[in-house]
């Protein structure tokens, strides 16, 4: 017997009403100011004909204040799992054109109700937010709401990736989602997110503020810190997600998506051996040794605008994923500062909980000296680095191309703080501290009374060096692996990668440590 045809005129006549949102007028404003729809973003988002959306017909419940009049498709969410690059992930997408994507109790209900899905199924989460907040009408049922959906990250937080994308407004209360999952993206245009805007600010403070300052995406990438990667546009902050996807696994217990089929390289690069300045004071740009070290064009650069003393990113090195942390000589001469700290702690500990191995390149001369420094907390914030390196089960491979001096070597990742493999260069200076520096201490005496005292500082530099900031010192007491030629880093970070790829390492059973926050 077969169906009766109208129920499935009813069926599509349902379905057209929640493809068109807020109705045709709504979505060719969006239109109009160069934005996509919620569902737009999804498809980008989606291989072909993979999405199944979750929740389509769902309504709001809300009564009072008129609402029980208004038509809410979706309740100004859509919602679904599908295939990226043939993987299955979960998604989400605010739909500005339902209510300004204000967010009430259905709408919180079916952000649950995928995150759990996602959870349950060991998927990957991405978060399209673009809400004008919590539906007021709804009062604590909408703040209710919130709580639930923070809890949810908190409970993924670890089990599941977790990548938020900022393409319209995210303010107030709205912002913590984000601010909970592995990675913000943010656009570049027609994006903010905050939790007082400047009428607030200037009513609480008398502080006159624009958004610009403290809400743009230009803010956050290079003030606060809060977003990991600026996109600019809709299109391109879906194309950063599935880039993002492509170096992480789906959960907390599966491989990263390896490419293991790929051959090792053993040739000698020489390009290693062009890029250290004879001169150890002269900067140079670590950005050209991670090029000559990852396969071409994989690395890909977290959070490039924020304390730009540490880079930190994903890459591959024949094939195999590897997070990359790195001091930037060519930038406060790579030392490490506050927010290095916190960034390169952030990053080691996301590596971690998704099995992905760490590369470090070490030329550290140390923690930036000033009072600013010392009254903002360097010493709890330096500590993350060590918490995290320290906590870190993955593989964990070092290069110490130049300076690696005092805290800061150990902050690095050294053989003490668990590096599995530790490599140098000949040019690397491993010390308590730089040799101008140790020499006034040790030969303070010498030097005032000395004829000629800068003559007899130079002698003194050199044989400090030598003697005590040589890397064979270090060698000879077994703190590093091997001092090898720089024209063979690839191949032996390489080869060290692949034998380390078995590794099992666990902890002493407890809850979890008290990193220094």
């Amino acid at each position: 017997m077969a169906i009766d045809p109208t129920l499935l005129e009813k069926l599509n006549r349902r379905r057209q009403a929640a493809f068109e949102g807020g109705g045709k007028a709504k979505l060719a404003k969006m239109k109009e100011k160069g934005l996509l729809t919620a569902r737009q973003r999804l498809d980008i988002l989606f291989d072909t004909n993979s999405f199944q959306e979750l929740g389509m017909h769902a309504k709001s419940s809300a009564r009072g204040f008129g609402m029980e009049k208004k038509n809410l498709p979706g309740d100004g969410v859509v919602t679904g799992i599908g295939y990226v690059d043939g993987r299955q992930v979960a998604a989400y997408a605010q739909d500005f054109t339902v209510s300004g994507g204000s967010l009430g109790h259905t709408h919180a209900k079916k952000i649950c109700h995928l995150m759990d899905y996602a959870m349950k199924a060991g998927i990957p989460v991405v978060c399209v937010n673009d809400s004008g907040g919590a539906r007021i009408q709804e009062g604590v049922q909408a703040l209710s709401g919130y709580g639930q959906i923070f809890f949810r990250n908190v409970q993924a937080s670890g089990l599941i990736p977790q990548i938020s994308v900022i393409a319209g407004s995210c303010a107030g209360g709205a912002a913590y989602s984000p601010a909970l999952t592995d990675f913000l993206i943010m656009t570049r245009e027609n994006s903010n997110m905050f939790i007082c805007g400047p009428q607030v600010i200037q009513s609480a403070t008398g502080e006159k503020a624009e958004l610009e300052q403290f809400a743009s995406a230009a803010a956050h990438a290079s003030v606060s810190g809060n977003i990991h990667l600026v996109a600019e546009n809709d299109h391109h902050a879906l194309e950063l997600s599935k880039a993002l996807l492509s170096y992480l696994p789906l959960n907390n217990i599966d491989e990263p998506p390896h490419q293991l089929a790929e051959q090792i390289i053993l040739e000698e690069e020489e390009g290693f051996n062009e890029l250290i300045p004879e001169d150890p004071k002269m900067a140079f740009d670590v950005l050209k040794v991670i090029d000559l070290l990852v396969d071409r064009g994989s690395f890909f650069e977290i959070m490039k605008d924020f304390a730009k003393n540490l880079v930190i990113g994903f890459a591959r090195i024949d094939g195999m994923v590897v997070g990359i942390v790195a001091n930037q000589p060519a930038y406060k001469v790579g030392c490490l500062d506050i927010d290095a700290s916190d960034k390169g702690a952030r990053f080691i500990r996301v590596c971690n909980l998704y099995q992905i191995p760490i590369v470090t390149l070490v030329d550290v001369p140390g923690f930036i000296p000033g009072l600013a420094q010392e009254q903002g907390g360097i010493i709890r914030h330096g500590a993350k680095m060590l918490f995290s390196y320290a906590a870190a089960t993955v593989p964990k491979i070092t290069l110490i191309m130049r300076k690696a001096y005092g805290g800061a070597y150990l902050a690095m990742c050294s053989s003490d703080l668990g590096a599995d493999l530790v490599y140098a260069w000949p040019t690397a200076e491993i010390a308590v501290m730089g040799a101008d520096g140790a020499v006034k201490i040790i030969y303070g005496k010498e030097l005032k009374d000395a004829e000629h005292p800068e003559e007899l500082m130079a002698e003194l530099n050199v044989q400090y060096r030598e003697e005590f900031a040589s890397p064979y010192q270090a060698a000879e007491n077994d703190l590093i692996t091997d001092v090898i030629n720089p024209a063979s880093t690839r191949g032996m970070i390489s080869l060290g990668l692949r034998s380390l790829y078995s590794k099992r390492e666990t902890r002493p059973p407890k809850k979890h440590g008290n990193i220094p926050l």
